[in-house]
């Protein structure tokens, strides 16, 4: 079973995640999501549980409970509804400028 989540405070780590599910049953992997830019915590992670029971007794006893200071949010993950892309980087948009060509008058060579 894949678990979303949220709230964790910025200070969590995976083995901070990843111990608080065995209270539960086995985790076969825990991550906090991390921002690409800084390395810090965006505050949301994923936690997989093989056992379906298991992981929904987890969903069950951390919803809303205390987590480093923090109510986090627990619940199973969502697939994406089909069709919807996960972007991999930005998107074009924005305004071009101009790039170059003539501006009326001659052209002259750069001596720089």
């Amino acid at each position: 079973m894949d678990i979303n989540v949220g709230n964790l405070p910025y200070s969590a780590t995976d083995p901070d995640l990843q111990e608080l599910f065995e209270q539960h049953g086995k985790v076969t992997s825990a991550r906090v999501i991390l921002d690409r830019m800084s390395g810090r915590s965006k505050g949301f992670g994923f936690v997989e549980m093989p056992d379906q029971s298991e992981g929904q007794a987890a969903i069950d006893a951390l919803n809303g409970a205390d987590f480093m200071q923090r109510a986090i949010r627990v619940n199973e993950s969502q697939p994406k509804p089909a069709g919807e892309r996960r972007s991999s980087g930005g998107g074009g948009g924005g305004f071009g400028g101009g790039r170059g060509g003539d501006r009326g008058g001659e052209r002259r060579e750069s001596r720089w």
